[in-house]
């Protein structure tokens, strides 16, 4: 008798269907159909569940451990221990639970053999997800049997204090939460790059090449950077690739490894046929993409609207300074929205997935930038605000600004590109590209030369007139003076590789950014320009531009929050009255999880607001932790913002908390999916109470969220 069982589940948004076949007289059911046991409960439903657990177990086996152990259970001689008959297991079947959760390093012995490898943390996975991949290793392969539960998991996780999913690592050295925020892709048409198909490499065809150059750029470029030569992840140039061979890197793309790489093929996220062309591609010269040079930029620059032919005054009564900015990710536009009246007063297409608006010093003008390396200028002045100048500064960037320092108030606009490696200043009242520089050079610790150090963030100084520019992969911040730019003057100071993000304290003289891969925050000090302080903070710092408060305690501090684990770390900021504190962690609390990406808060408010978008738990996702200021030990309050927002089936993810302009509001982006319903919900600063949900099929994707004052003043 044969019985058809369906099990669903749906795993890291994919959908698993496993049939089963289970057939009586073989020892998977015993007994008659009608049979019970002394519970009462039929034997056939009993063994139907326990080999629909069996199937799960071998689903989950294959995607996460296979690429090691085999999916033999045999292991790979000299590198991975068997699981089969292992004595190492067997023996004490809780080492093979505590190894899932915490990992394991160092030299063991199975069945006489030695082995001295890296096994990552497996805690990103549900309890229940680990519990099905335990028993079946310890039934499957002639294994002897025996049994976990979930109960023996969350023993052993609040023992370790690896509750939080965010902080397992499904690659050594990479948290949950980092791998979520590396998989943006790249915004580069590989059709724009020049092919270089090497006679002596591995074959492929021109279209095989195409199609390998624009998965990689989707799904690689951003770990091992555009040209292969390595960034956060390893390089991949064909001097390390040809030695590995197809065979291998077929094997390494299909089911990660615990270096780094992914399980493109067992996640199903690429075809069997991509994957055998992938690791061809890999063993060929990597494409060039073109460079972008002065005649590229101007071939791009259009002037909409000139200077003289604007409006002198408003054409509407409506308060810009409490405008925002809001980015519709996956449409390629951004929401211009009237913070006083709740209400969307025009959608503009910009560049793909913008990353940053930032606003004129006079706050007339929004800027905004996209993945695609396109900015556009918007006149707010206008009714409805329209763009007024647009321009290319290359295939993909991410920051934009423009000049603050007194007398040269929305004179110079600057952009930073990832590919190719540079920035251009332009004309701030018409994007006219004036001069290009390129970020090329040697690392701040190695002192090696890095062919692709791309341009992550860039501020405009209170205390000179200057840009200050963080070149990720180097280390290297620049002091862009912008004063005589035919003669330009660029200060670099040396901090530490893989520069992201920051912001000010409240003065404004010190910039604080996360190095995040170096765990470290840099404290730049605008007026003498020179490093203030190197700070430990761990793991994977992510601030956007921080909070700053007053601790009741320790004065002023400078915020952030983390991608691999829930620390929320304050830096102390004033080293004139509260001196002692100065440039130290002086306080780190505990958030709902890892995967933060921003912390906020304002000088009118007495909150502490903190995202974690990235965390896999759902709940904590979908919702924000909100701290009073004024009992910091007291813990936080948990928002479920996504409920507020009453959408229909969605991931729902909850990112960056914005004040408007008053400080009584707090805006946030409910982000799913570009064919899912998403909102923008506005939450009472003071009551923490809902006061207005903004959704409708135009907005798609929100993400980012820019207040006209709070942006131009640097409050946060």
């Amino acid at each position: 008798m044969l019985i058809a069982v369906t099990h669903s589940e749906n795993h890291l948004g994919r959908r698993v269907v496993v049939v089963l076949l289970i057939m009586f007289g073989l020892g998977l059911i015993t007994g008659t159909v009608g049979a019970v046991d002394r519970s009462g409960e039929p034997l056939v439903h009993k063994a139907e569940v326990a080999a629909a657990s069996n199937a799960v177990g071998k689903a989950l086996y294959t995607q996460h451990c296979a690429a090691c152990h085999q999916a033999s259970g045999e292991g790979m001689k000299g590198a991975f221990p068997p699981l089969a008959g292992s004595d190492y297991l067997l023996d004490n079947r809780s080492l093979g639970l505590e190894a899932a959760v915490h990992g394991l390093s160092g030299e063991i012995e199975v069945n006489g053999q030695k082995y001295n490898g890296v096994m990552p943390s497996m805690a990103y996975l549900k309890d229940q997800e680990l519990v099905d991949i335990l028993n079946y290793v310890l039934n499957a392969w002639g294994n002897s049997g025996g049994k976990v539960s979930v109960g023996d998991v969350a023993t052993i996780r609040a023992k370790s204090g690896t509750t939080d999913r965010t902080v397992g690592q499904r690659h050594t050295g990479a948290s949950e939460g980092e791998l979520r925020y590396q998989g943006a892709p790249s915004a580069i048409d590989a059709e724009q790059t020049k092919l270089i198909m090497s006679k002596s490499g591995v074959e492929l065809t021109e279209q095989e090449y195409l199609a390998s150059t624009k998965l990689y750029f989707e799904r690689c470029a951003g770990c091992h950077g555009v040209l292969r030569k390595g960034a956060t992840g390893k390089a991949l140039t064909p001097d390390i690739t040809k030695e590995k061979g197809t065979d291998y890197l077929k094997a390494l793309i299909t089911y990660g490894s615990p270096a780094g790489m992914p399980n493109w093929g067992s996640s199903g996220d690429m075809s069997a046929a991509e994957i055998d062309a992938m690791a061809r591609f890999l063993q060929q010269e990597p494409p060039a993409p073109p460079e972008f040079g002065m005649a590229d930029m101007r071939d791009t620059w259009k002037l909409l609207v000139k200077p003289e032919d604007r409006p002198k005054k408003p054409q509407h009564d409506r308060n810009i300074e409490n405008f925002f900015s809001i980015t519709l990710r996956d449409s390629g536009q951004v929401a211009i929205v009237d913070g006083d009246e709740k209400e969307i007063v025009a959608i503009l297409p910009t560049g793909y997935a913008v990353h940053i608006s930032r606003p004129s010093a006079s706050g007339r003008y929004m800027f905004t930038i996209g993945r695609d390396a396109k900015v556009d200028m918007i006149d707010l002045y206008m009714s409805p605000p329209k763009i007024v100048a647009e321009i290319k500064v290359g295939l993909e960037a991410r920051s934009v600004e423009t000049s603050k320092y007194k007398g040269y108030e929305d004179k110079y606009a600057i952009a930073g590109a990832y590919w190719p490696p540079q920035y251009v200043l332009m004309d701030g009242n018409t994007l006219e590209p004036l001069k290009i520089v390129s970020t090329r050079g040697m690392t701040v610790d190695t002192q090696e030369y890095h062919p692709e150090p791309r341009v992550a963030a860039i501020v405009a100084s209170h205390q000179h007139p200057e840009f200050i520019v963080n070149i990720k992969e180097t280390g290297h911040i620049l002091l862009v003076n912008y004063a005589d730019i035919d003669n330009l003057t660029v200060t670099d100071i040396e901090a530490a590789r893989f520069l992201h993000d920051g912001g000010w304290d409240r003065s404004k003289r010190y910039f604080l950014t996360a190095a995040n891969q170096s765990n470290k925050i840099a404290v730049i000090d605008s007026k003498d320009r020179e490093l203030e302080a190197l700070i430990d903070a761990d793991k994977i710092p992510h601030p956007g531009r921080g909070a700053n408060i007053i601790d009741p305690e320790f004065g002023p501090v400078w915020i952030t929050s983390a991608l691999g684990n829930d620390k929320i770390t304050f830096i102390g900021t004033d080293p004139k009255k509260h001196k002692k504190h100065a440039w130290k962690v002086v306080r780190v609390l505990k958030g709902q999880g890892g995967g933060s990406l921003f912390v906020k808060s304002h000088p009118k408010s007495s909150n502490l607001w903190v995202d974690s978008p990235l965390n896999p738990d759902e709940k904590i996702s979908q919702s924000v932790a909100v701290f009073d200021i004024d009992d910091l030990d007291a813990g936080y309050e948990v928002l479920p913002i996504a409920e507020w927002a009453e959408l229909s089936e969605g991931t729902k993810r909850v990112v960056q908390p914005e004040f408007n302009s008053r400080g009584d509001e707090v805006w946030f982006s409910v982000w799913s999916g570009q064919d899912q319903e998403s909102a923008i919900v506005i939450v009472d600063d003071k009551t923490r109470q809902l006061k207005k949900v903004i959704k409708g099929p135009e907005v798609i994707t929100p993400t980012g969220k820019f207040n006209v004052f709070n942006t131009v003043e640097d409050v946060y």
